[in-house]
């Protein structure tokens, strides 16, 4: 896969991997290796708002993994695809190689496909490359054992590493939408820096609106509106009614934009 051998791509990956690595520092610090930090936070579910983790890390280090995601899903994993979307097809053109590409006889469809595959996997990577720095973290700054899950029971490690697995996941998977996006703003331009600026620039304007409290009433349908969901996979039992409505909501920007995408690059006068 070129994508994940460019320099920008390593380097997007480095410094989401290193996040995790700030939190847990900063963690051990502020509580000396013991202890715990002040309750600062609760609840769960959908609306853009999941359970504070960090005050359960000093206790088990695999809630830096739920931590480092929850911090890193609205600004710093978003961003991260949105450049590698918006950079898919508009980098191609920039680079004078999407006519060479299209030579091919896979056709625009199939191209468009693979960029959009090619997307989705570091959507998941780089969810991975956040977990696995987490739980290595975790695992060298504080104890591992049982996890406590939001509903006050216990479950085994093993289980809570499941968990962990199972939350990565959905979090590379809402982020499914938002990788439409990108590739259709990727189709409109032959920049792709330009690119890759409206991509984020159109996902810090939709993360205003959803928290504007008068536009409460289309909050539901913004992307990022259901991505704190993954905090109901601690429950137990797992609650999953705001997860399928985060998953349903991906696959319709996905739908919508993807036939966008697809409508504009297969009538798009490809010159360079």
């Amino acid at each position: 896969m070129i994508t994940l051998r460019r320099w920008r791509t390593l380097a997007l990956l480095g410094v989401l991997a290193a996040v995790p690595v700030l939190i847990g520092i900063a963690v051990r610090i502020e509580t000396g290796g013991g202890g715990s930090l002040g309750d600062d936070g609760g609840g769960g579910g959908g609306g853009g708002e999941g359970p504070a983790f960090i005050s359960q890390i000093t206790n088990n280090g695999v809630f830096l993994v739920f931590a480092a995601l929850a911090a890193t899903l609205p600004v710093f994993l978003p961003m991260a695809v949105g450049v590698i979307a918006g950079d898919s097809i508009a980098g191609e053109a920039n680079a004078g190689t999407l006519r060479y590409l299209l030579v091919a006889p896979a056709g625009r469809t199939r191209l468009l496909l693979a960029k959009y595959a090619t997307t989705l996997a570091f959507c998941l990577i780089a969810t991975l490359v956040v977990a696995v720095s987490a739980l290595a973290v975790g695992a060298l700054l504080f104890p591992l054992g049982e996890v406590t899950t939001i509903s006050g029971t216990t479950i085994g490690f093993g289980e809570g590493l499941l968990r962990a697995g199972l939350v990565a996941i959905v979090v590379a998977a809402s982020l499914a939408g938002l990788a439409a996006l990108g590739l259709f703003v990727s189709t409109l331009t032959g920049s792709g820096v330009a690119a890759m600026a409206t991509t984020v620039g159109l996902l810090i304007t939709v993360q205003i609106l959803g928290s504007i409290p008068q536009l409460d009433a289309v909050h539901p349908y913004l992307f990022p509106h259901y991505w704190m969901s993954f905090s109901d996979l601690l429950r137990d039992p797992l609650y999953w009614d705001e997860v399928v409505k985060n998953l349903g909501l991906q696959a319709v920007y996905a739908a919508v934009f993807g036939s966008a995408a697809w409508a504009r690059f297969t009538a798009k006068d490809i010159s360079s």
